[in-house]
């Protein structure tokens, strides 16, 4: 980020949020001790070990290493990128994002406000024209044969993208910084021989919108004869298919309350869903359902339906969609398919049925366990011993996948019983223990291996302990100290003496960018015994020792340099200097007799 956000506001924003609120804003947390909390979000299970620091401003997971700050929680766990998520805790705090001068480069340009602007001023056009231009009349005939009233169709933001190659082109891209920012946007396509034109022609719009209700893509549906007749946007920085959903963010009381969520096709599945009162349907855009698009519904409610079409191009996406739920599957979330009649999508359907009978039909979808099983006996002879083998064979990458827990050990008895075998004979490996989440921590484990070094000591105390590098007088007798980790120490040491009130949290983004960074998460929740009594004692120690270390390797470069080459006077004085202070600590120290 460096040339984008100042580090001193990232350094002022982590010290002015507080990471407890943030993290239980999502996760509820119960105190404990000085500390707060909770089964950890990021893997299956049911002792919690997820801890979230008040002093430390830092959250750590001692089962599956998930650590970091405020900015790295809304990254790992919403899926934000570094800019999101700053963006996110500044309006928390009610603070303004400041932006560094200068030329920016690689894909930080591209995530700024600049494209969000344009996206919604693009929005902001589409809707006008629905209203303003002289081919809106068809499309509004259009949406009311669909049944879509006006309410509906501005409550989603609808609008119309009118014939033409260059509507939005002249509409926007008004010189040429204009017209690249909307060719990154996805709004434009340039051509092969120079300049651009409107991708979007001729068709319906509906805005996509992320978890904060921007907008960041379109959909475009002809109204007419056509194809494609779903075209969205392209990936760009701020889009990403296989992330977003549409309606997600309209939608999010409605799930809440129901308690669940339906997964559609299309967005216009969505929007007269909604009209007709099933407002808890959100779609996927032109992709299957990943584990990312899961691992976000399953943040929002512990029951997934996906509704699919009953033919085989249907019954493909709901298996494609069953294999990427089975490792996002925790205690407690269900998974249901529910196929539709040939010929029908939910847009049709609730149409000719309404909202009652369509509701009704929810409750006959299918478990994911008992579609998995249906699937695979459909494969196979189960009157034969082989059959039965053969399904074992079908069932185990599937069953793998699935974290270790209470769902898993069902679905392996229900295994045994339909092979009629022992259930600890099932040759199905030990099940996925890795994060849910698709951003795994690199770190595993809770701190270094014993024994400690010194330096390692000295780092993390003063690192846990920002306030400790303003007692830090004698530093410059460390400077020329050859261990391993000195380098890191002072400038750990420096970065604390021109920011004193930086805390742990922000101290580690500060290295974000470094070799460092990994090292300094794992020292940040090192629970050396020491560490945890008077820390201030512990520090003068470990710097003492440090600093006798230092006298130690240069008394020794001194001898050596004399014994070569010989000493100038200034080191000459020196080297008696530290040999007299040698003998004095010497008689100091007690006998060893």
């Amino acid at each position: 980020m460096a040339g984008r956000i100042p580090k001193q506001f990232i350094d002022e924003l982590l010290t002015r949020s507080d990471i407890v609120d943030v993290i239980d804003s999502y996760v509820p947390l119960k105190k404990a001790g000085k500390d707060y909390k909770a089964c950890c979000p990021f893997h299956e299970e049911k002792t919690p070990s997820f801890t979230v620091s008040v002093d430390k401003q830092f959250y750590h997971c001692f089962g599956c290493g998930a650590h970091g700050s405020a900015i790295g929680f809304l990254m790992d766990y919403e899926h934000m990128s570094f800019v999101e998520a700053v963006e996110d805790l500044a309006a928390r705090a009610g603070l303004k994002v400041p932006k560094e001068a200068g030329v920016f480069s690689g894909p930080d340009k591209d995530t700024g406000t600049d494209l969000l602007e344009i996206l919604r001023e693009a929005s902001r056009l589409y809707r006008q024209q629905l209203r303003e231009h002289p081919q809106a009349g068809r499309v509004v005939e259009y949406l009311k044969g669909r049944g879509i009233t006006g309410e509906i169709a501005h409550e989603f933001g609808l609008g119309f993208a009118p014939d033409g190659w260059d509507n939005l082109l002249r509409a926007l891209g008004k010189d040429d910084a204009s017209r690249e920012a909307l060719a990154r946007a996805g709004l434009v396509v340039k051509k092969e021989g120079g300049g651009y034109y409107d991708r979007f022609r001729d068709r319906v719009m509906f805005p996509i919108e992320d978890h904060r209700g921007r907008v960041v893509a379109f959909g475009g549906r002809v109204i007419d004869k056509g194809e494609p007749k779903y075209l969205n946007s392209p990936e760009t920085p701020l889009f990403h298919k296989g992330r977003e959903l549409y309606g997600l963010f309209h939608a999010r009381e409605a799930i809440k309350r129901e308690n669940r969520v339906l997964v559609v096709e299309g967005y216009m599945d969505v929007v007269a869903l909604a009209q007709f009162g099933v407002d808890f349907a959100v779609a996927t855009l032109g992709t299957a359902t990943t584990r990312d698009h899961l691992e976000r519904l399953f943040r929002h409610a512990p029951e997934v339906i996906f509704c699919f079409d009953g033919d085989r191009a249907g019954r493909e996406a709901a298996w494609r969609a069953l294999d990427n739920a089975l490792p996002a599957l925790r205690e407690g979330w269900q998974a249901s398919f529910l196929f539709l009649p040939e010929g029908e999508d939910p847009d049709t359907l609730v149409r000719k049925e309404g909202k009652d009978v369509f509701l009704a039909r929810l409750k006959t979808a299918i478990p994911l366990p008992e579609y998995l099983f249906d699937n695979l006996m459909r494969q196979v002879d189960m009157n034969r011993m082989d059959g039965r083998a053969r399904l074992v064979e079908l069932a185990r990458p599937l069953l793998s996948k699935m974290p270790q827990g209470v769902l898993r050990q069902m679905m392996l008895d229900r295994l045994a019983e339909l092979s009629r075998m022992d259930v600890g004979k099932l040759p199905v490996p030990s099940g996925n223990t890795e994060p849910a989440s698709s951003f795994r921590p690199a770190m595993r484990g809770s701190g270094p291996q014993e024994p400690p070094s010194i330096v390692r000591r000295a780092i993390a105390l003063m690192l846990q302990h920002p306030a400790l590098a303003e007692k830090l007088s004698n530093v410059s007798e460390l400077v020329d100290l050859d261990l391993p980790g000195m380098t890191l120490f002072l400038e750990l040491y420096g970065m604390l003496k021109n920011s004193p009130t930086m805390n742990t949290a922000s101290i580690i983004e500060s290295f974000s960018d470094s070799e460092y960074q990994h090292h300094l998460s794992r020292l940040a929740v090192w629970d050396y015994p020491t560490l945890a009594e008077n820390v201030e004692m512990e520090f003068s120690v470990v710097i003492n020792r440090l600093c006798d270390a230092s006298s130690k390797q240069r008394t020794e470069r001194l001898l050596q340099k004399q014994h070569a080459q010989g000493l100038n006077q200034p080191e000459k004085d020196e080297l008696a200097r530290l040999l007299s202070v040698k003998r004095d600590n010497s008689r100091l120290s007690p006998s060893r007799h």
